[in-house]
Parts: C-alpha cells; structure tokens; sequence
C-alpha cells in the first residue's frame, strides 16, 4: 500500500519545511534542498531527522 495522496500533500521536511520528493518503489521521501532522505516502514513515514539518511553531493 502506498501512500495517500492527501497525505502526500501535507507532508513537509521537518529539518527546513520544504517539499519531499516521494518515492514510491524506495519507500522513501527525499528533500532536496538539505538532502535528507526519510524511511517509509508500514507505510508510515519517519520523519525523524536524526533517523534521516543523508545523501552525498
């Protein structure tokens, strides 16, 4: 099951309030601006930052 799109539509980074970047097949929500990616695990997101995975570059 994925996530729902009104869903979807509030979620926000929590590190800078930027919109996410959802990956479905990944299961995960990426923001590009501090470039932190969150896991999805039940379809739950983790919106924690400090369980974020940081992306290089």
């Amino acid at each position: 099951m994925a996530l729902s799109e009104d869903l979807l539509q509030i979620l926000v980074c929590p590190a800078c309030k930027g919109d996410l970047i959802y990956d479905r097949e990944a299961a995960r929500l990426t923001c590009p601006k501090c470039k932190l990616r969150y896991r999805i695990e039940d379809d739950i997101p983790v919106m924690l930052i400090d369980e974020a995975e940081k992306l290089q570059g």
